[in-house]
């Protein structure tokens, strides 16, 4: 039987603004880093990643997006899945949302849009809290996957780094050195509190290290993993998020940590038989 993965998360694992359009209203490309790793390992793919979801969107409030109303994302998981990729908390704390302020709060045109628009769906922050209160909030939603889907090993993708050390303040982003320290910090902040919600789980939860090797392919980089910020990739929901070349290397990384794991085989060792499964 093929190997059985659901994907649940916000925008950095739906892939808002990357062709093929799977779901326009959960903003979900159909090459995103979950659709990839499925198609290598011939796998059977549930994708419920919706632009835009909150921790609580996956496991315990509805989103509205699009024009549709999303249940929460835990509710369409396979109790069978083998492979849960999870995503998310950068929108509990304004992690893009916070950049997309600064950014358009940096020119006139930009303040009217904030107005009128907001941040394009991406929330700036929905609750004030620190690390510890991120990390159980996203404790919850491991603790819901494992209830529903027992068998399953859960991934805990990190975010591709937005800001790194070839990101020009006030070129590369139109916000000074010391926002892009802000920045930075809530980054970390969210990668702290992944870790810790993953303690205590490793038996079947493991963290899937992005941030670290995307540094060096954030906005400003001689080969960028994620956008920078025009208004065309705005309003498509793309400005600031993973570009197809980021979802191939983030689908690279998992598929490398699927095969650490003994989830799938390394490619060096597969054989014209091998169609994925366990």
């Amino acid at each position: 039987m093929p190997l059985r993965i659901a994907s649940l998360g916000s925008s950095f694992a739906a892939g808002p603004s990357l062709p093929p359009v799977a779901d326009k209203a959960a903003g979900r490309s159909g090459a995103n880093f979950a659709c990839l790793v499925s198609e290598r390992a011939r796998a059977h793919l549930t994708d419920l990643a919706v632009s835009g979801a909150t921790l609580l969107n996956l496991t315990t409030d509805p989103q509205e997006c699009g024009g549709r109303v999303f249940p929460p994302q835990v509710e369409g998981l396979p109790e069978d899945a083998d492979v849960v990729l999870v995503l998310g908390g950068g929108n509990d704390i304004g992690y893009v949302g916070g950049i997309f302020e600064d950014t358009l709060r940096a020119s006139w045109l930009g303040a009217v849009a904030l107005r009128l628009a907001g941040t394009g769906g991406a929330p700036v922050q929905t609750a004030a809290l620190d690390v510890d209160a991120l990390a159980a909030r996203f404790a919850g939603v491991l603790d819901a996957v494992h209830a529903r889907a027992p068998r399953a090993r859960v991934l805990v993708v990190e975010y591709v780094a937005v800001l790194g050390p070839d990101t020009r303040p006030g070129r590369d982003v139109p916000f000074g050195a010391d926002r892009v320290a802000h920045h930075r910090a809530v980054c970390e902040r969210l990668l702290e509190a992944t870790a810790k919600a993953v303690e205590g789980r490793e038996a079947w939860c493991h963290v899937v290290p992005v941030d670290a090797p995307s540094r060096a392919h954030a906005v400003g980089s001689e080969d960028p993993w994620v956008s920078g910020f025009t208004w065309k990739l705005f309003y498509a929901g793309g400005a600031y998020h993973p570009r197809a070349e980021g979802m191939r290397a983030v689908a690279e990384i998992v598929y490398r940590k699927m095969a650490d794991l003994g989830i799938v085989k390394d490619d060096d060792d597969d054989d014209d038989d091998d169609d994925g499964e366990l």
